[in-house]
């Protein structure tokens, strides 16, 4: 391995003691697929075999925490009955040498009511064009509970950590965000009454962590960092949740990214890239994972050199190279691929949501090398 990327293999611990082998973390990857109950699949599997060996955290995806917050095929973690699929998502990890910390989240205004097993379609403030209704407060409270059950459930399975999802519009984005929170109530009204939800997952997830005595198990929280629109998220809002987010007992803060050099739109200063704001407002007191189109070595190298970040999620690079970190140890950063080749197609072990997904140019999915 060439000189230049051993800042990535060094070890890091965290402020709960674990010891975290290096600073490549496997992004929550959204594979589209999953059994009736959330279990894994034999695509699921096939994608997942050996996929991250290497990397020291594998934040497994979006994992719903209450029937009523189904949006897509994916785990589920909210009955007894999902324990053995934990298990397995822990098994998986372990096998392949890194932490298995577990992305809790809840699709709000974005569930599938196809999917929710009977449950109205739910946000923090009723939208009529939607089919919305706004949640009742004894509901809200529901949710904070689900989040904590969800964390019990993830101990017992033996997983090394929760992540709380508070990105990419789903239901905590749409408590924070004024755009989705017109609520006047313990939940909304205000800025600081907008964080009340996030802040009261947090605590009850850490209750069970303090119940189960595990002040070893990992709780982290992702963001996204501003929204479009009249009333969407700006860095004002954004920066003022950092700094409830770094009074919390948590190992972590990830961000959500498209770009990670994305500068700031509103709210801030327009020149400064949100990840560097965001950098210098955590100012070192949690550990922060950077992310945003990071699909070669190079790249991804660039981007930590910068100092804004202690860790790096890669996404797209994990999908395209499955033996990603083997090719670097090796000195074989050549035959790192940054775009779908049709040719190698066998090789990525895409499930068939991603190959439909990656053929019709969503950008969720890598580009595709042949025109």
């Amino acid at each position: 391995m060439q000189a230049k990327y051993n800042k990535l293999f060094e070890p890091y611990v965290l402020n709960n003691g674990v010891k975290i082998k290096n600073r490549l973390v496997v992004a929550p990857l959204t594979i589209y697929d999953s059994g009736p109950d959330g279990e894994l699949t034999a695509a699921a599997r096939n994608f997942w075999r050996d996929r991250f060996k290497g990397f020291g955290t594998w934040i497994i995806p979006f994992t719903n925490v209450h029937p009523s917050g189904i949006g897509f095929e994916s785990p589920n973690a909210f009955h007894e009955e999902n324990l053995a699929t934990l298990k397995e998502y822990a098994e998986i990890s372990h096998k392949q040498g890194a932490k298995a910390v577990i992305q809790l989240a809840h699709a709000g205004i974005q569930a599938d009511p196809a999917m929710t097993q009977g449950y109205d379609l739910m946000g923090p403030s009723a939208i009529g064009y939607m089919g919305v209704r706004q949640m009742t407060d004894a509901e809200v409270r529901e949710m904070v509970h689900a989040f904590a059950y969800a964390t019990e459930l993830a101990i017992r399975a033996g997983l090394d950590g929760v992540e709380i999802h508070g990105a990419n519009g789903w239901l905590i984005q749409q408590f924070v965000s004024a755009t989705y929170n017109q609520r006047t109530d313990h939940w909304g009204g205000s800025m600081e009454k907008r964080f009340n939800f996030p802040m009261e997952i947090i605590d009850a997830v850490d209750a069970v962590r303090q119940k189960y005595h595990r002040p070893d198990f990992i709780v982290g929280y992702r963001f996204s960092p501003e929204e479009p629109g009249a009333d969407g998220l700006t860095m004002t809002e954004t920066l003022a949740l950092i700094d409830r987010l770094v009074t919390k007992p948590l190992q972590y803060i990830h961000i959500s990214l498209w770009n990670f050099y994305k500068k700031i739109r509103r709210g801030g200063n327009t020149s400064q890239t949100r990840m560097e704001a965001v950098h210098e407002r955590i100012n070192g007191r949690v550990p922060f994972i950077g992310v945003g189109d990071l699909f070669a070595e190079e790249q991804g190298l660039k981007a930590f050199n910068t100092g804004w970040a202690d860790f790096l999620a890669v996404g797209g690079s994990v999908e395209l190279n499955p033996n990603l970190v083997e090719l670097i140890k090796t000195g074989r950063e050549d035959e790192i691929q940054s775009e779908f080749d049709w040719n190698d197609m066998d090789s990525y072990r895409f499930t068939p949501a991603m190959l439909y997904g990656t053929l019709a140019g969503n950008a969720m999915f890598p580009k595709i090398k042949q025109s």
